[in-house]
Protein backbone atom coordinates (compact mmCIF):
# COMPACT_ATOMS: atom_id res chain seq x y z
CA UNK A 1 0.00 0.00 0.00
CA UNK A 2 1.41 3.09 -1.03
CA UNK A 3 1.92 6.15 1.40
CA UNK A 4 -0.70 8.01 0.40
CA UNK A 5 -3.30 5.51 0.22
CA UNK A 6 -2.10 5.04 4.06
CA UNK A 7 -2.18 8.85 4.74
CA UNK A 8 -5.48 9.50 3.15
CA UNK A 9 -7.06 6.41 5.78
CA UNK A 10 -5.37 6.29 8.79
CA UNK A 11 -6.78 9.21 11.24
CA UNK A 12 -6.09 13.14 11.05
CA UNK A 13 -2.93 13.62 13.31
CA UNK A 14 -1.78 9.68 13.63
CA UNK A 15 2.15 9.48 13.13
CA UNK A 16 3.67 7.45 9.84
CA UNK A 17 4.28 4.42 12.12
CA UNK A 18 0.80 4.34 13.78
CA UNK A 19 -0.62 4.31 9.76
CA UNK A 20 1.90 1.22 9.11
CA UNK A 21 0.68 -0.21 12.68
CA UNK A 22 -2.87 0.77 11.19
CA UNK A 23 -2.30 -1.00 7.87
CA UNK A 24 -0.61 -4.16 9.36
CA UNK A 25 -3.60 -4.58 11.49
CA UNK A 26 -6.11 -4.15 9.04
CA UNK A 27 -4.63 -6.47 6.76
CA UNK A 28 -4.37 -9.11 9.98
CA UNK A 29 -8.12 -8.70 10.19
CA UNK A 30 -9.38 -8.92 6.71
CA UNK A 31 -6.90 -12.32 6.87
CA UNK A 32 -8.48 -13.87 9.89
CA UNK A 33 -12.16 -12.60 9.05
CA UNK A 34 -11.35 -14.59 5.63
CA UNK A 35 -9.97 -17.37 6.39
CA UNK A 36 -13.15 -17.95 8.81
CA UNK A 37 -15.36 -17.41 6.54
CA UNK A 38 -13.68 -19.83 4.01
CA UNK A 39 -13.63 -22.94 6.80
CA UNK A 40 -17.42 -21.95 7.32
CA UNK A 41 -18.44 -21.79 3.91
CA UNK A 42 -16.39 -25.22 3.07
CA UNK A 43 -18.09 -26.87 6.19
CA UNK A 44 -21.84 -25.86 6.27
CA UNK A 45 -23.30 -27.54 3.28
CA UNK A 46 -21.23 -31.09 4.42
CA UNK A 47 -23.36 -30.78 8.47
CA UNK A 48 -21.73 -34.79 8.85
CA UNK A 49 -18.56 -34.39 7.68
CA UNK A 50 -18.20 -31.30 10.28
CA UNK A 51 -19.22 -33.38 12.86
CA UNK A 52 -17.12 -36.42 12.12
CA UNK A 53 -14.18 -34.07 12.26
CA UNK A 54 -14.67 -32.89 15.31
CA UNK A 55 -15.34 -36.84 16.58
CA UNK A 56 -12.17 -38.16 15.17
CA UNK A 57 -10.19 -36.07 17.55
CA UNK A 58 -11.67 -38.38 20.54
CA UNK A 59 -11.97 -35.34 23.05
CA UNK A 60 -15.56 -34.72 23.01
CA UNK A 61 -18.39 -37.45 23.98
CA UNK A 62 -20.34 -38.66 21.33
CA UNK A 63 -23.24 -35.69 21.83
CA UNK A 64 -20.92 -33.07 22.64
CA UNK A 65 -19.06 -33.51 19.23
CA UNK A 66 -22.09 -33.69 17.00
CA UNK A 67 -23.24 -30.60 19.01
CA UNK A 68 -20.10 -28.79 17.96
CA UNK A 69 -19.63 -30.45 14.72
CA UNK A 70 -22.57 -28.07 13.88
CA UNK A 71 -22.15 -25.16 15.74
CA UNK A 72 -18.39 -24.37 14.93
CA UNK A 73 -19.07 -23.46 11.12
CA UNK A 74 -22.15 -20.73 12.18
CA UNK A 75 -19.36 -19.41 15.16
CA UNK A 76 -16.64 -19.29 12.30
CA UNK A 77 -18.89 -17.22 9.73
CA UNK A 78 -20.07 -14.85 12.64
CA UNK A 79 -16.99 -14.30 13.77
CA UNK A 80 -15.46 -14.18 10.12
CA UNK A 81 -17.99 -11.95 8.95
CA UNK A 82 -17.70 -9.33 11.88
CA UNK A 83 -13.68 -9.27 11.12
CA UNK A 84 -13.90 -8.57 7.13
CA UNK A 85 -16.38 -5.75 8.43
CA UNK A 86 -14.41 -4.13 11.36
CA UNK A 87 -17.34 -4.91 13.78
CA UNK A 88 -16.44 -5.16 17.20
CA UNK A 89 -13.07 -6.26 16.11
CA UNK A 90 -11.48 -6.36 19.63
CA UNK A 91 -14.40 -9.03 20.51
CA UNK A 92 -14.56 -11.13 17.46
CA UNK A 93 -10.92 -11.39 17.50
CA UNK A 94 -11.13 -12.86 21.38
CA UNK A 95 -13.34 -15.34 19.97
CA UNK A 96 -11.38 -15.77 17.34
CA UNK A 97 -7.91 -16.42 19.24
CA UNK A 98 -9.85 -19.05 22.02
CA UNK A 99 -10.90 -20.92 18.96
CA UNK A 100 -7.25 -21.02 17.78
CA UNK A 101 -6.18 -21.75 21.07
CA UNK A 102 -8.74 -25.09 20.76
CA UNK A 103 -7.65 -25.64 17.43
CA UNK A 104 -4.14 -25.83 18.46
CA UNK A 105 -4.96 -27.93 21.59
CA UNK A 106 -7.04 -30.61 19.56
CA UNK A 107 -4.48 -30.94 16.81
CA UNK A 108 -1.49 -30.96 19.26
CA UNK A 109 -3.49 -33.92 21.34
CA UNK A 110 -4.49 -35.85 18.18
CA UNK A 111 -0.69 -35.76 17.21
CA UNK A 112 0.62 -36.77 20.84
CA UNK A 113 -1.40 -39.46 20.90
CA UNK A 114 -0.79 -40.84 17.66
CA UNK A 115 -4.06 -40.73 15.99
CA UNK A 116 -4.24 -40.12 11.91
CA UNK A 117 -6.95 -37.55 11.14
CA UNK A 118 -7.53 -34.72 8.89
CA UNK A 119 -8.30 -31.89 11.18
CA UNK A 120 -11.19 -30.88 9.27
CA UNK A 121 -10.41 -27.40 9.40
CA UNK A 122 -12.10 -26.52 5.71
CA UNK A 123 -14.21 -29.42 5.59
CA UNK A 124 -13.72 -32.96 5.69
CA UNK A 125 -11.72 -34.11 8.01
CA UNK A 126 -11.60 -37.87 9.84
CA UNK A 127 -9.54 -40.70 9.95
CA UNK A 128 -6.46 -40.30 7.26
CA UNK A 129 -3.97 -43.49 6.40
CA UNK A 130 -0.72 -43.09 8.19
CA UNK A 131 1.97 -40.49 7.59
CA UNK A 132 -0.63 -38.38 5.42
CA UNK A 133 -1.33 -35.88 8.52
CA UNK A 134 -0.53 -32.18 8.39
CA UNK A 135 0.31 -31.59 11.85
CA UNK A 136 3.11 -29.71 11.38
CA UNK A 137 1.61 -27.46 8.53
CA UNK A 138 -2.03 -27.26 10.67
CA UNK A 139 -0.19 -25.91 13.73
CA UNK A 140 1.53 -23.53 12.12
CA UNK A 141 -1.19 -22.06 10.41
CA UNK A 142 -2.83 -21.82 13.57
CA UNK A 143 -0.63 -20.43 15.21
CA UNK A 144 0.01 -17.36 12.98
CA UNK A 145 -3.89 -17.17 12.98
CA UNK A 146 -3.82 -16.76 16.75
CA UNK A 147 -1.11 -14.34 16.57
CA UNK A 148 -3.15 -12.27 14.16
CA UNK A 149 -6.02 -12.36 17.05
CA UNK A 150 -3.79 -11.44 19.86
CA UNK A 151 -2.74 -8.49 17.51
CA UNK A 152 -6.41 -7.19 17.03
CA UNK A 153 -7.14 -7.85 20.84
CA UNK A 154 -3.86 -5.59 21.65
CA UNK A 155 -4.58 -3.23 18.54
CA UNK A 156 -8.22 -3.27 17.63
CA UNK A 157 -8.58 -0.21 15.23
CA UNK A 158 -7.55 -0.67 12.03
CA UNK A 159 -8.46 1.13 8.59
CA UNK A 160 -11.68 0.80 6.92
CA UNK A 161 -13.90 -0.58 10.02
CA UNK A 162 -17.20 -0.42 9.99
CA UNK A 163 -17.10 0.30 13.93
CA UNK A 164 -15.00 3.13 13.28
CA UNK A 165 -16.90 4.43 10.91
CA UNK A 166 -20.36 4.06 12.75
CA UNK A 167 -19.07 4.62 16.11
CA UNK A 168 -16.14 7.12 15.56
CA UNK A 169 -16.14 8.43 19.16
CA UNK A 170 -16.82 4.99 20.54
CA UNK A 171 -12.95 3.96 20.91
CA UNK A 172 -10.98 3.86 23.77
CA UNK A 173 -7.85 6.26 23.54
CA UNK A 174 -5.73 3.09 23.98
CA UNK A 175 -6.83 1.70 21.26
CA UNK A 176 -5.07 3.45 18.97
CA UNK A 177 -1.34 3.78 20.41
CA UNK A 178 0.66 4.97 17.91
CA UNK A 179 4.25 4.43 18.76
CA UNK A 180 6.18 7.37 18.89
Amino acid sequence: MSTARATLAAPPGTPQRGRVLDTVGTLLRVVLGVVLVVAALLKLPHPGESVRAVQAYQILPHAAGVQVGHVLPFVELAIGVLLVLGLATRGAAVVAGLLMVAFLVGISSAWARGLSIDCGCFGGGGAVAKGHTRYVQELLRDAGLLACAAWLVVRPRTLGALESLLLPDMHDPQDHRPAG
